[in-house]
């Protein structure tokens, strides 16, 4: 049975909602990476005469197969960068989902190249395949590199396989995958010594080398440079740990100049604790309250080694925090009204956007058990204190249980709220809100599809995942 509490208020918001400008930057984005694609291909059109005879074909495939996997190996770092204005206006589950495609489809054209340049090459010498292998391998400028970085994305892509991904845990396939940085590095400059397109054509090379040098700064600046700066800068420390729920336990932080973080209530940081353990990684956790000026919150539920590690720190531990990332934000709203969805310990994120957004907001929050509900009492208090509503689903109901506020209705039995008829029950007008979501990904792909059943567009429907 599920069961369902409420905690509301009568008072009226007194912030105006003011309808924000839905960014321009995604389709920008997806503009210039097509527009990119183009220009490579006429860089092979415009130094290609003629294609003769089954060699030419196969030849001239190669080169162009070639030529869009270098070009979609800096894309796909840049994706990667972690640059702000990406990670701020498309979201870093739209980035990685970006990542993820590109990486097929590079790894794809990887190995289209290498098999028609063998292909073609042989049958313009006449000689056999494996022949053209060893000639090209051991006797070509750069070759036997860019064998090397090509058998790294290979293994790059083995491990990205959605069945090798679950027998290992996030920080090694983390550190596993900083191979493509050595395999791009490998790759680069076969390009420049063997490719017909850049041998003799200054241009051409300037562009390329113009193009991953760029992409080089970026990833050394937002994923090294910056992180480091900032660690140094921030001084942040462990100031407490607190238990929130069973399992659940929120970490208070401490350091200087913390209004430079920037951290707007939704996003996530990546945190590193400087303990044995900890130190070698740094996980995604959302800020549980807005940020403050000496002082940040995250609220963690133990779900793995790293996770569970964090309820033993000690107060005074050094921590280096990266970001703030991630686009769960008040910018993504266009509707006047709010529904926040959260599942667990994704209420995180969602309870920093209950306390700050303006206007008519309604939270559902739903947990297994009444005590796994982490943060009740601040929700109930922002509800009585902004006029806002809240909704705790609980699918085991304790007959122990009492109100925590006057405002808290008796336990009434409901049927799940991931469906849209029962979305529809407890919120009125459900398809004139905007919806943020955030829970376990089983529940937000349901909650994603009995909202869409509901009637709520997809535009409206904002939500951040943290799988890898």
């Amino acid at each position: 049975m599920t069961a369902t509490y409420t905690s509301t208020s009568d008072e009226a918001g007194t912030t105006r909602h003011r309808r924000p400008r839905r960014s321009a930057v995604p389709l920008a984005a997806q503009t210039a990476i097509w527009a990119g694609a183009a220009g490579v291909l006429a860089l092979w059109w415009s130094d290609t005469t003629s294609v003769v005879g089954p060699a030419g074909w196969l030849t001239g495939a190669g080169r162009i197969t070639g030529l869009l996997a270098g070009y979609a190996c800096a894309v796909l770092l840049v994706l990667m960068a972690r640059v702000p204005l990406l990670d701020h206006t498309i979201g870093s589950d739209r980035l990685a989902r970006w990542h993820a495609f590109g990486g097929r489809c590079t790894v794809s054209l990887a190995l289209a190249h290498t098999l028609l340049i063998i292909w073609g090459y042989a049958l313009a010498s006449h000689t056999g395949v494996a022949s053209q292998t060893t000639t090209l391998v051991l006797h070509y400028p750069d070759l036997l590199k860019g064998t090397a970085g090509f058998l790294l994305f290979l293994l790059t892509a083995v491990l990205s396989a959605r069945a090798a991904r679950r027998r290992m845990s996030y920080e090694t396939w983390h550190y596993l995958h900083f191979a493509t940085y050595l395999a791009v590095f490998l790759a680069f400059g076969h390009q420049l010594s063997n490719g017909a397109d850049f041998v003799g054509h200054r241009p051409a090379q300037a562009a390329w080398y113009a193009l991953f040098l760029t992409v080089a700064a970026l990833v050394v600046w937002y994923r090294f440079a910056t992180p480091l700066r900032r660690g140094l800068r921030h001084r942040l420390r462990v100031l407490a740990v607190r238990p929130e729920a069973p399992g659940v336990v929120s970490v208070y932080l401490t350091g200087a100049h913390l209004e430079e973080l920037g951290g707007a209530p939704g996003q996530f940081l990546r945190w590193r604790f400087l303990t044995p353990g900890l130190w070698w990684t740094a996980n995604p956790y959302s800020l549980s309250a807005p940020a403050q000026h000496s002082r940040l919150r995250i609220t963690v539920k133990s779900s793995g080694t790293h996770s569970a590690a964090l309820a033993r720190l000690r107060p005074g531990t050094r921590v280096w925090a990266e970001g703030p990332y991630g686009s769960l934000t008040a910018d993504r709203r266009t509707a006047a009204k709010v529904l926040l969805l959260a599942g667990g310990v994704g209420i995180t994120p969602l309870r920093s956007l209950f306390e700050t957004l303006p206007g008519q907001v309604t939270l559902i929050y739903r947990a297994r058990r009444p005590e796994d509900l982490a943060l009740r009492p601040e929700l109930d208090a922002i509800a009585a204190r902004r006029g806002g509503t809240v909704r705790y689903v609980v699918d085991e109901p304790s007959a122990h249980t009492s109100p925590l506020t006057a405002h808290t209705s008796p336990l009434t039995a409901h049927t799940s709220p991931l469906t849209a008829h029962a979305l529809n029950a407890l919120v009125p007008d459900l398809a004139a809100h905007d919806v943020y979501l955030c829970g376990p990904p089983g529940m937000t792909q349901a909650a994603v599809t009995a909202l869409r059943e509901a009637g709520v567009p997809a535009r409206r429907i904002h939500h951040e995942s943290f799988a890898f």
